[in-house]
């Protein structure tokens, strides 16, 4: 998960650290709510000490976790000691250093994959010391039957120029490691909020590595954050309740995968859950939170795709080696429920990616009243106690169980767009185009000019938001028109009607929140259009008034609804020329054009 305060810990640390003082702990100055007991049959997962074969994190009590050399040097002597294990590269990231996965198959014909991934924050790294403990298992200790019917691909560490940051003000929130990783990679990106958009080269790797196996389980590791609970390992999906953009691969989650590794983890002594989004960390009985996903997120792209992914969310107050082992039940549980349903799998992908959806839903709202209740939620109490910090109340967890209703909060609609036969992207538009191939989306590009009736979209009241992920965002609304139009040789034709049709409507459609619209990547709509003198202006200006009615009505409008652009005659003057004959060509209009008919 994802809070501004993790980007402020280096600042803490210079304020709490003095010049020449030994390092400290998070826990030095922090004091984590007490911890809940627990014991469980997943404790006989850890090796003994002096075990040939112990990992990094068990050797050390699970109170540290392994830097990138060293998980590579423990993988690559059981890539040496195990037929079964191999080491491999899928890219580089932004500082170079080498990504990895390893593949562990029995051989023999090719299997279906099921793809883990760690680290993608790379602070929330319960996933990297589990999947080593997995690894050996399957390996050297027994457990190879898991790999009969599937090869396992896993990440270690997907964001590894994060995780090299490491540092005891890191996630300060995470009851261990003592150092953790950073959220984002180099360049500040965070690569759970850019499957879409793939700005970052560790995320042009992943969605390599995704189309190279096309696996049948995606699973992603993350840690949470929130309210204080009794819950330990939790995990969700793209569209949990009833709000995925494909019903078949959804379905398949909810009732199969759900149920099976909720009984695995119950069995080796666990307390699993949903993962619980909050509405509210202070005020946790306002209830949890359901709701679509876009594909800036794994778990979101997965849906998009028609691709099963899970989200993995441990709770953040619970210890590292709790953490570890339950993640592990699960990683193994994910292996033996998808090996045994893989033609299940795969029926529902191709359903999914046979579908074509006419429409597209862009906005929704909290319901008014809950969709569901979850009757006996293990809950922890709290009082609430004066801050000298805050200067006001805040929460202190007492690490006493309860039991409370909760209420689950749905999303009501509010804006669904009906999807165009194609989309055209003119051929200047490379950086769109890049990202079409990085995401395997089929287009095709004209040889000769073409004549279309097309849908062309103006943007109305449009405004930068705050810079975030690489990029600075834009808001705006939309107003559409049809005219024909000569298209130039090399524009590109996107067509909705194909597997990836849906993915291609979310990064094309301009209401979509994970446009590249949205996500400023035509900066040149929102230049000044050119100017001259004010006398022509004016000149030009009033006979439009004269001669336009529906230029005349509009601007009316907008001098009753704006009195600083009322007060302001050269910026009267640009807005009556940008309306001038065809118009400028990039000022509030949109390059990429709808084809309807």
């Amino acid at each position: 998960m994802n809070t501004p305060s993790r980007r402020y810990a280096a600042l803490l640390a210079a304020v709490l650290l003095p010049l020449g003082a030994a390092p400290l702990s998070a826990q030095d100055v922090l004091e984590l709510p007490p911890t809940l007991p627990w014991s469980g049959k997943s404790e006989a997962l850890v090796a003994r000490p002096g075990d040939p074969w112990i990992t990094p994190a068990e050797a050390a009590g699970f109170k540290t976790t392994p830097r990138y050399a060293e998980v590579r040097a423990w993988l690559e002597r059981l890539d040496a000691a195990s037929p079964r294990i191999s080491l491999h590269s899928f890219g580089r990231t932004g500082r170079g250093r080498e990504m990895l996965y390893v593949r562990a198959s029995n051989g023999g014909s090719p299997k279906p994959v099921v793809l883990i991934q760690a680290g993608i924050h790379s602070g929330e790294i319960d996933g990297k010391d589990a999947g080593l403990m997995l690894l050996r298992d399957i390996a050297l200790r027994g457990k190879a039957d898991l790999l009969d019917r599937v090869d396992l691909v896993f990440v270690p560490i997907y964001n590894i120029d994060g995780h090299e940051q490491m540092s005891p003000w890191n996630f300060v929130h995470l009851r261990g490691p003592a150092q953790k990783g950073e959220d984002a990679n180099a360049r500040n990106i965070d690569l759970n909020r850019d499957y879409a958009k793939v700005d970052a080269p560790e995320t042009r790797a992943m969605i390599g590595l995704i189309r190279q196996f096309d696996p049948i389980l995606y699973v992603d590791c993350h840690v949470s954050e929130g309210f204080d609970m009794q819950y330990d390992i939790t995990f969700t999906y793209a569209g949990w309740g009833r709000y995925a953009r494909h019903r078949a691969t959804a379905d398949w989650l909810e009732q199969r995968f759900g149920p099976a590794a909720m009984r695995a983890l119950r069995q080796a002594g666990h307390t699993p859950i949903v993962y619980p989004s909050p509405i509210d960390t202070r005020v946790p009985t306002k209830g949890i939170r359901y709701s679509p996903e876009g594909p800036r997120y794994s778990t979101g792209y997965g849906d998009f795709i028609g691709m099963p992914t899970v989200l993995v969310e441990n709770h953040m107050l619970k210890p590292y080696r709790q953490r570890v082992l339950g993640t592990y039940v699960l990683l193994e549980a994910a292996l033996r429920i998808a090996a045994s349903d893989a033609e299940r799998i795969a029926a529902a992908k191709a359903q999914d990616r046979a579908a074509r959806p006419a429409t597209l839903l862009t906005r929704w709202t909290p319901a008014e009243q809950p969709i569901g209740w979850i009757d006996q939620f293990k809950g922890v109490a709290f009082a609430m106690a004066p801050s000298p910090a805050s200067g006001r109340m805040e929460q202190r967890w007492l690490g006493k169980p309860i039991t409370f209703r909760m209420p689950i909060i749905g999303q009501r609609p509010t804006e669904t767009v009906r999807l165009p036969r194609a989309w055209w992207i003119p051929p200047e538009q490379a950086e769109v185009i890049d990202r079409l191939r990085v995401h395997g989306i089929a287009f095709e590009a004209i040889a000769a000019p073409r004549t279309l009736k097309l849908d062309r979209v103006r943007l109305v009241d449009a405004k930068l938001a705050q810079p975030k992920e690489g990029r600075v965002p834009i808001t705006a609304g939309f107003v559409h028109g049809q005219a024909e139009e000569t298209l130039p040789a090399g524009s590109v034709r996107v067509s909705a009607d194909q597997p990836l049709g849906l993915l291609a409507a979310a990064l094309l459609e301009p209401e979509s929140q994970d446009s590249f619209l949205a996500w400023g990547f035509f900066p040149e709509m929102l230049a000044p259009a050119p100017n001259t003198d004010a006398y022509i202006l004016a000149a030009l200006g009033d006979r439009l008034l004269a001669t336009e009615p529906a230029i005349k009505a509009e601007f009316e409008a907008k001098l009753r609804a704006d009195p600083a652009f009322a007060a302001d005659g050269d910026a009267r003057l640009a807005w009556l020329f940008g309306r001038a004959g065809p118009g400028h060509p990039f000022v509030l209009r949109y390059p990429i054009a709808r084809e309807v008919e």
